[in-house]
Order: C-alpha cells, then sequence, then structure tokens
C-alpha cells in the first residue's frame, strides 16, 4: 500500500461536524480509486462502491428520484445489501460518466449531510467547465497529484530519510552522507515519477524497463483518452500539444512556441485544445508576470506561459531518456537545459497548490518561479547543478529587494548570503519551511 500525505484530510473530512460530499479530483491514473478504498477500509465498517464508467447502467439508480432516501433504497437493491448508514462510505467513482449522480450530490448535502458521500473523477476539470448542473457550493474537493518526492522515499521504504525531511525544524546542512543519499533517490525519482502504478513496478521489480513499460501504456492511456473524451474538431491539436512538450521544455527558453508546432499556428487556434489538457490535470501552466506584486494573477501574462507535464517520470519517458542517464553524475538532472530539473520543481510546487508564475526582464534575466506565500512574493530560481551563479536572482533582488531569495539546486541545504539554498530534495517541503522561516 502506497501511503498517501492527504489521507489525514480525508480522515479530517469525515470527523468533521458539518460535512458535505467529497470530490476526489486528479488526472487518470494518480490513485484516486486505490486512496478511496483504502481509506474506506481502514476508516469505516463497510463502504459501497459504485463505478460510472465500467458500468454505465449503475446510472439508473439515480434516473427518477434525486433523494438520498430513494438513491440509497434502489442501491440496496441492486447490491442486495442494507447498510448502517453511520459507519457505511459510499464512493461514486468516475462520476463524470454520470451527470444525474453528479446533481445528486446536492440533495445529499441538503437533505443527508449525515451519510458518507465520496466521488472521485478524472476529467472532472472538463465536467466543470461545460456542466450546468453541477452542484456548486454543495461540494467539498481535495486534489491528489502524483507522488511527491518524500511520498515516493516512503512507497520505496525510505521511510527515515522521508521522515528527516518532513520534520525538518531548521536551515543547518545535512550530513554529507545523508545528501548524497538524497540526491541518489532524487536522481532514481526524475527516472520513475510519481504515477502510482509505476513506483509500485519500482518497489516490486527494481527494473527501470519494466518501470518504462509501465510509464509507456499510461501514456498510451492518455492518447486514448483524447480521442474517447475531446471534443472531435480538438482532438488533433490536443495531441500536438501533447507530443511537443519534451521539445518546448528542451529549449533554452521554454516559454511555449505555437509556431513549434507548426508555421502558421497562432495561440488562439490552440487555447481550447490547452485548456482541455489543463482541466484533465495532465499539463501545468505556468504564466509570465510583468512585475512581482500582489496578488500575481492580477500581473500575469495570459498568452505567454510555460507548459510542465504532470509528472516529471512520464517526461523522461515521452523524451526516451536512457536508463545510462541514471548511472552519470547530475546528468539526469542537467538534460535539456535542465528541463527535468524545472519539470520536477513545479510538480513539488503544485502538489503543494501553488499556482505557477515566472519572471522575465526583457532579455536580461528571467527566474523559474515566483511564489506567493501569505502576503509575501518569493523568487525561486531551479538549478539544474551545483553552481553558485544567481544572476537572474541577484537582478531580481536590486530591482524589487524582496524579503526573502530561493534557489533550489544540488547544493546542501544552506544560506549563502542574501540567499537561503532549498536543496532539489527539499522541494516538496517549501510551503511548510517557507512558513516555519
Amino acid at each position: 500500500m502506497i501511503l498517501r500525505n492527504i489521507y489525514q484530510e480525508l480522515v479530517q473530512w469525515k470527523q468533521a461536524k458539518v460535512r458535505k460530499p467529497l470530490i476526489l479530483r486528479g488526472a487518470r491514473q494518480v490513485g484516486k480509486t486505490h486512496l478511496l478504498k483504502t481509506f474506506a477500509a481502514q476508516e469505516y465498517a463497510e463502504h459501497v462502491y459504485l463505478n460510472f464508467e465500467t458500468d454505465p447502467k449503475l446510472e439508473s439508480l439515480f434516473a427518477d428520484d434525486l433523494s438520498p432516501s430513494t438513491i440509497i433504497n434502489n442501491i440496496s437493491l441492486h447490491l442486495e445489501r442494507d447498510f448502517d448508514l453511520k459507519d457505511t462510505l459510499f464512493i461514486f467513482d468516475e462520476i463524470q460518466e454520470a451527470p444525474t449522480a453528479l446533481n445528486s450530490l446536492k440533495y445529499f448535502a441538503e437533505q443527508a449531510p449525515e451519510v458518507a458521500v465520496a466521488a472521485a473523477g478524472s476529467l472532472l476539470g472538463i465536467k466543470l467547465r461545460h456542466s450546468k448542473g453541477f452542484p456548486v457550493g454543495k461540494v467539498e474537493f481535495l486534489d491528489l497529484y502524483p507522488l511527491s518526492f518524500t511520498e515516493f522515499l516512503t512507497a520505496v521504504g525510505k521511510t527515515k530519510l522521508s521522515s528527516l525531511l518532513t520534520e525538518l525544524a531548521d536551515l543547518n546542512p545535512l550530513p554529507e552522507a545523508l545528501h548524497e543519499e538524497c540526491l541518489s533517490w532524487l536522481k532514481k525519482y526524475f527516472f520513475i515519477g510519481g504515477m502510482p502504478e509505476a513506483v509500485a513496478t519500482f518497489v516490486a521489480t527494481e527494473n527501470f524497463s519494466q518501470v518504462r513499460k509501465v510509464q509507456q501504456a499510461l501514456l498510451d492511456a492518455y492518447l486514448l483518452d483524447f480521442a474517447k473524451h475531446a471534443p472531435k474538431e480538438q482532438v488533433a491539436r490536443i495531441s500536438q500539444i501533447w507530443e511537443s512538450i519534451p521539445l518546448q521544455l528542451a529549449k533554452e527558453n521554454k516559454k511555449f512556441i505555437f509556431s513549434a508546432l507548426s508555421k502558421s499556428a497562432r495561440g488562439r487556434e490552440y487555447e481550447t485544445a490547452i485548456q482541455w489538457l489543463s482541466d484533465a490535470g495532465l499539463i501545468y501552466r505556468s504564466y509570465a508576470i510583468n512585475k512581482p506584486q500582489l496578488p500575481l494573477a492580477a500581473y500575469c501574462k495570459q498568452n505567454i506561459f510555460k507548459i510542465f507535464l504532470i509528472d516529471v517520470g512520464l517526461l523522461a519517458s515521452m523524451s526516451r531518456l536512457p536508463t545510462k542517464a541514471l548511472t552519470i553524475d547530475g546528468n539526469i538532472f542537467a538534460e535539456f537545459y535542465g528541463a527535468f530539473t524545472k519539470n520536477f520543481v513545479a510538480q513539488q510546487l503544485v502538489n503543494q497548490h501553488y499556482p505557477l508564475y515566472y519572471w522575465a526582464s526583457e532579455g536580461a534575466a528571467e527566474l523559474d518561479f515566483v511564489l506567493e506565500e501569505e502576503g509575501d512574493i518569493i523568487p525561486l530560481e531551479a538549478k539544474a547543478g551545483v553552481s553558485r551563479q544567481k544572476k537572474s536572482l541577484l537582478l531580481y533582488k536590486e530591482k524589487y529587494a524582496p524579503s526573502c531569495l530561493l534557489r533550489s539546486s544540488l547544493l546542501n541545504l544552506k544560506h549563502d548570503g542574501a540567499i537561503t539554498n532549498l536543496p532539489l530534495y527539499l522541494m516538496d517541503q517549501a510551503k511548510r519551511l517557507l512558513k516555519r522561516f
């Protein structure tokens, strides 16, 4: 069983005195179903699992009457089971395939808040954008992403190393042996990534070729999703964008360039396709900002952005990164102008619910990420090696005099003048550490 940090939030939802139905969002294959079933098995006496994708006829149980009592009675008759409603979790999986079931959550919130209902769906972001019957304000949301680096360490059995990072309480450098061990596992994470099946395959086999087969199968499944679920007129463009991401990130300037898709391509022609991939949770967009002022969203340029992939391991697979990159010191971090490093950092930040922004200064410098944290704006430079060069950070400092300068690299944890170096392996702890220090 792969432990997920979000599990405690599920427990808090269960224990809340005032509770609405829960929707667990996330891209396909990030572990939503497994997490909800594990939660149900450990926290409830019994659970009811309905999957509207594998059994579309289940929606008929919601067809005539959306009152919770009728729905529960219909489910009871269908399964030939009675339920103790005080200790049963109802799981509605792939709920985006059943609009009436999705709409019923409103009535569970209003008429039967004591009944525990948790739903999941891989394409709910798309459903949210296009549905008129979504129960707005009547549900709670949690978002699940691929495993973060410390979740990965726990999954592969390095629980003490994971605890060291998640419980770090000061800015003193780690002992060199532990620092090197973290970098060694980080290199593996860049290849394996955080998709649960890929991680589980590595744990079972310790075979990177088997991991690559799993990743390729996931990528093939996403291509099938495009054909099955996307608007027909957008499928070709969605596939074009998806397949171009490794090449776009391989550029020194990683801003998304539409002319790389075709010479005549224009942004407005591809916006719907990009938004579909974003709503499906398969890409993350990082927007350029005019100036670092609060709120950052008010100063972003909607037409200038970078696109990162959902998972650095899938990026490695799409890029056909060879396993020998794991045996060359630092090579995997610096591949394609640090594309894997930048994608890794973006992935860890999104996992902590940071919107992604970056700052550029008229061609003179570019800062990889700009974070908004409790009223502060924090510049972050992500480096693929151990270089102490910090031109972009210093230029930013001269222009805006921030209270904090942050760099993430292969260097150990330390203060370097006005700059705090946060090792790459601590990036999924950035929010916690920034709040502390």
